[in-house]
């Protein structure tokens, strides 16, 4: 699964960007047709707007992608120590050159080791795809992106994510646009 995850990645790279900022008429096509016109773009701000703008201290960002859209606000938090992840080193590596995670295996394991490594206090930012929401984005995620490996099952509803962070978490803040979610849980 590994290989499979990291050669999804790597053979997307020239596109990845475009396909979720929308900056051509194919990409705005693609998220038009199959994500139901959600705005990965509005979603990111929302997202970044949970992160106050002094925030000083430790931020781990996981998984990091290329930073197209946390490359602005990391780079505006001079007080704050940030690391960034991904499963994927060819995202990492572009990350790396902007700044200077759909994609794990076992979701489970990454919802509860980010528990494990949060101080009490800490918050647990995500946003990504959750299943039930539109058939046609759960038929292209189930029978091509998971297969090409842009995607790992299983995949939650949104039923089953609430009831796993708010087990986890003693703050909830859960919002679904379409079909992804974007959420703050504070430990």
């Amino acid at each position: 699964m590994a290989d499979k995850i990291q050669n999804a990645y790597e053979t997307s790279k020239n596109i990845y960007d475009d396909v979720l900022t929308q900056r051509n008429i194919f990409s705005k096509l693609y998220i038009k047709l199959f994500w139901s016109g959600t705005d990965d773009n509005d979603i990111a701000r929302k997202v970044l707007s949970y992160v106050p703008d002094d925030f000083s201290g430790n931020l781990l960002d996981v998984p990091v992608g290329t930073a197209v859209f946390t490359e602005n606000k990391w780079s505006s938090l001079k007080n704050a120590h940030i690391t960034c992840i991904d499963y994927s080193m060819d995202m990492l590596e572009q990350a790396g050159k902007r700044l200077g995670s759909h994609a794990f295996p076992d979701k489970q394991k990454a919802f509860h080791e980010i528990w494990r490594v949060l101080k009490p206090g800490g918050n647990f930012i995500a946003c990504f795809y959750i299943r039930g929401k539109s058939k046609r984005t759960d038929w292209l995620v189930k029978n091509i992106l998971a297969k090409k490996g842009w995607f790992s099952p299983p995949f939650q509803t949104e039923k089953e994510l609430r009831d796993i962070l708010q087990k986890l978490y003693k703050e909830t803040d859960i919002h679904v646009d379409g079909s992804m979610v974007y959420f703050r849980c504070v430990k």
